[in-house]
């Protein structure tokens, strides 16, 4: 089913692989420049290089991470600004968007919007051919849904998908002065494994649910991928994909915020400014 969204037009901003530190400095520079509905809605696609560990908002490095072992490994850790548990992000392509409320369909909560704003995930999925569903649809009865894990990929919330009734990816919503900004991964490979390494509890049973692209037998590359993800996109929500790149005042408060926030332990590891 295609959401109808009152924006006919997004920007798309597709930005190589960067730093765990740039991308999450980036992702807040459209956050903070976005200035309600007279703003273009906007979709970016992007890469980690190195792999990097996400922190949740809220999450203390030390209370979940081996902080000794990432140290060792030369593995960086980044905070998020949305909230949920560590992801580990290495072989995969992150999408963020940042749109205000009145740009999308109509939704009945923030849980809602959860549905609507990763419809055109779904989409992608399955013209792959993959048997994806939402957690809520999908989930053997009695499932727990929502329950706060220190690792992403051992929670499933409502929304999440699922593939074969294991989860694909994850998503994470923050809102804002009237504002919505959501990030989300679609693994190329799993590496959750990899990431459960560096957490402090490396219970098997957090990395046993999940699953990636290429073992669900897709053999396309990440272009080909991403190109499939933006067509999806487009049609999904019904609106037209323009190619663009971070305006001067997002590019300044990008930098900034990689002086003053990324580029600290103070907010990565402890999740205070400086």
């Amino acid at each position: 089913m295609t959401d109808t969204v009152s924006a006919t037009r997004w920007r798309l901003i597709v930005t190589p692989p960067l730093t765990g530190a740039e991308n999450m400095a980036i992702d807040e520079a459209l956050l903070r420049s976005f200035t309600g509905p007279a703003s273009l809605p906007v979709l970016r696609l992007y890469g980690w290089q190195p792999h990097t560990l996400s922190l949740g908002r809220f999450q203390q490095a030390a209370e979940v991470l081996d902080l000794g072992r990432c140290r060792d490994a030369s593995v960086p850790v980044v905070r998020r600004i949305t909230g949920g548990g560590v992801i580990y992000h290495g072989d995969e392509v992150t999408y963020s968007l940042v749109c205000a409320p009145e740009q999308i369909a109509p939704v009945s909560s923030v849980k809602d919007s959860f549905r609507v704003l990763t419809g055109f995930l779904l989409s992608f999925y399955r013209s792959l051919g993959l048997d994806a569903a939402y957690a809520v649809d999908a989930s053997p009865e009695g499932t727990r849904l929502g329950e706060r894990t220190p690792f992403c990929f051992a929670g499933k919330e409502s929304f999440d998908i699922l593939v074969n009734g294991r989860k694909i990816g994850g998503n994470a919503q923050r809102r804002l002065k009237g504002t919505i900004f959501q990030h989300g991964s679609i693994p190329l490979l799993n590496r959750a494994a990899a990431g459960l390494a560096y957490m402090r509890d490396r219970s098997p049973d957090y990395a046993a649910g999940v699953v990636s692209l290429v073992e669900c037998g897709v053999s396309d590359t990440k272009e080909e991928l991403m190109a499939r993800l933006e067509s999806e996109f487009a049609g999904h929500f019904a609106v037209e994909l323009l190619h663009d790149r971070l305006s001067d005042e997002e590019q300044r408060i990008c930098g900034e915020l990689l002086a003053d926030r990324y580029g600290t332990d103070l907010w990565n590891l402890k999740g205070v400014d400086g």
